[in-house]
């Protein structure tokens, strides 16, 4: 498994645990972190293979899951399960992530230092054999470079006007928003209602 997806040795564990109760559900695990707090929370990030999920999918993998960890028993503090949407500016966490979001702006950070540095921004240009392709301005020049997956110690898309755009779009292709809700939304000149004063110049 990847580390993007399971940094810990306690999140593998617990990833290799519930991975099997979410692919039964039909959906795919994009990351597991346990976060520690007051209360730890185990938040779990899920969508369906061909991406997406709703409210109501999240509310039933978190059923699953919490049934068999409650068997397993894992952990042995009290925690609170969070399942969601890996959202907008989503975490790259699979090879074939950066292949789905290709032309896309990303932030990615490398385990170790790559031609002296970690941390690379630029635009997703797909993926080569078993390296992620991102296009960075170096010195003025667009320039692509190939890191390799295994490099990888973080990767999340950042939040642009493009990336919403689309994800609306995709949304709204699913069935997501149905735009006949919007339809009855109330303007302030009813029929009946007094029309506006005109302001005088």
């Amino acid at each position: 498994m990847s580390d993007l997806i399971a940094k810990s040795s306690i999140d593998q564990r617990l990833a290799a645990i519930v991975t099997p109760v979410i692919e039964g559900l039909g959906f795919e695990l994009v990351r597991l972190r346990l976060m520690s707090g007051k209360t730890s929370t185990l938040q779990i990030m899920a969508e369906r293979p061909d991406g997406g999920i709703e409210v109501q999918d999240c509310a039933d993998i978190s059923t699953a899951v919490s049934a068999v960890l409650d068997v397993e028993d894992p952990l042995e503090e009290a925690y609170t399960l969070e399942v969601s949407s890996p959202g907008i500016d989503r975490p790259l966490t699979r090879l074939k992530d950066f292949d789905v979001w290709d032309g896309y702006e990303a932030r990615l950070e490398t385990s170790e230092l790559i031609d002296g540095r970690r941390r690379f921004k630029g635009v997703l240009a797909g993926i080569e054999e078993d390296e992620v392709l991102i296009e960075i301005e170096e010195g003025g020049e667009a320039l692509t470079i190939g890191l390799k997956f295994d490099w990888l110690s973080d990767a999340k898309l950042v939040l642009t006007d493009d990336l919403i755009t689309e994800m609306l779009r995709a949304r709204k292709a699913s069935g997501a928003i149905d735009e006949s809700q919007f339809d009855e939304i109330e303007t302030d000149n009813q029929e009946g209602a007094e029309p506006a004063p005109r302001q005088e110049d």
